[in-house]
């Protein structure tokens, strides 16, 4: 869990900024929003793979855009 100490001379805005960086790092709003509805594990296998191919598309798309500049 995130969790701040505030010094006497930081102001509320730099506490806050500090804060929200600490939960964007530990991925706190992502993971909320994931876990809002339940999820059946059909679903979660189909975005698994429909990600796992974008990933290999993206790789193969580089390495083509890399061998054409041989």
């Amino acid at each position: 869990m995130p969790g701040i100490v505030v010094s006497p001379r930081d102001s509320f805005e730099d506490a806050y900024r500090k804060f929200k960086r600490q939960c964007d790092r530990n991925l706190i709003v992502t993971e909320a929003r994931a876990r809002q509805y339940f999820e059946k594990p059909t679903e979660t296998r189909k975005k698994e793979k429909i990600a796992t191919r974008k990933k290999i598309l993206k790789k193969l798309y580089m390495l083509r855009r890399y061998e054409s500049r041989l």
